[in-house]
């Protein structure tokens, strides 16, 4: 049975802050250098590799679709004539 294993790892798990805690300067440490690691890897992928990389020119370039257009401005017409009903509609007062 793989129980008191588990056991073993819960406790070990359990002692593991106050362990980290009683070494506080060096967990400090380690988590800083893990955090710069982490950082640099960051900064390395997004900037460095990036400013390298060409970007690809696409064959089509990027064409206006008017329907699309239409479509949204439509859509926001009905959006605007909702909320000029919702202003002028008169609710009853529940508190009289």
């Amino acid at each position: 049975m793989k129980i008191p294993e588990f056991k073993k790892i819960k406790e070990k798990l359990e002692k593991l802050p106050r362990i980290l805690a009683e070494r506080a300067f060096r967990t400090f440490f380690g988590l800083f250098i893990l955090s710069l690691l982490f950082g640099g890897i960051l900064f390395y992928k997004y900037n460095v590799l990036a400013k390298k990389l060409k970007p690809e020119i696409t064959e089509k370039p990027l064409q206006f679709q008017e329907k699309n257009y239409e479509d949204v401005l439509k859509f926001w017409a009905e959006k605007e004539e909702r909320f000029k009903e919702a202003d002028s509609k008169q609710y009853p007062n529940p508190f009289r």
